[in-house]
């Protein structure tokens, strides 16, 4: 893990000219965002067994905290699986408030409401293989910060990404892949870290996806905005299969 790691224990253009102009390092400042709170901080309350589900929070620094929290429960087996009561099912079916927006892989190791050990209602979970953003991927998100107000969206790139290895590994062989596949392949190429060889090249890609999507999806314009008036973050991070633990990256 290098050192801009930090874990999270603590914090009119064409839509395609934008990708593309933020990829090359032009996404508007405030993008990368300086959340990374102590392993000290205090952890959210817990709401006594069979209760409600509470709002979203306010601030996006109370969303990354409950994460924080949940994925401290997670990797100590300590989980308390929230939020399956009958009262809350039954709440659930007149609306919904989830607290966070969690952009992940597929991959079945790393499945969002586990590592951060959230329930029905608390997290609006969007996936494609290595993260990967198009249409329907942006669109799932600006559903989510737009009609539903969440304060916070997380990309989480995760330790041995199968997507990222792939992808890799055409960008270093010239060998083609499946046509759906290259897709992928093709998304994730802009962030390969040619600097390193062999699997250090996988890990400090994955690292430098995350960060790209992150900065790409701040870059829209209507979520810098929100991100200007402090009612968005858009956070980069990893999770490590070893260890369980989720660390935010700057």
């Amino acid at each position: 893990m290098d050192s801009n790691t930090q874990t999270l224990d603590t914090s009119s253009p064409s839509r395609r000219g934008l990708l593309l102009a933020a990829a090359a390092g032009t996404a508007a400042v405030g993008s990368v965002l300086p959340f990374a709170f102590p392993a000290s901080a205090a952890p959210a309350p817990t709401p006594p067994a069979g209760a409600e589900a509470a709002a979203g929070p306010v601030s996006p620094e109370e969303a990354l905290r409950r994460l924080a929290d949940g994925n401290r429960r997670w990797r100590t087996y300590g989980q308390e699986h929230p939020h399956e009561s009958a009262l809350l099912r039954l709440r659930l079916t007149k609306g919904q408030h989830p607290f966070a927006i969690v952009l992940g892989c597929v991959d079945s190791r790393v499945s969002p409401e586990l590592v951060f050990d959230q329930g029905l209602g608390d997290l609006l979970t969007v996936r494609s293989a290595g993260e990967v953003l198009d249409e329907a991927v942006l669109g799932s998100v600006a559903f989510g910060v737009l009609e539903l107000q969440i304060p916070l969206v997380l990309v989480l790139g995760h330790q041995s990404c199968g997507a990222v290895g792939s992808a890799v590994h055409a960008d270093a062989t010239g060998e083609p892949l499946p046509a759906h596949i290259q897709y992928l392949a093709d998304g994730i190429r802009p962030s390969i870290d040619r600097t390193q060889q062999g699997e250090a090249r996988i890990d400090a890609t994955i690292d430098a996806h995350a960060r790209r999507t992150r900065d790409l999806l701040a870059a829209e314009p209507d979520l810098a905005r929100r991100i200007a008036e402090g009612r968005l973050a858009v956070v980069a991070a990893r999770y490590g299969l070893r260890d369980q633990r989720v660390r935010t990256l700057a």
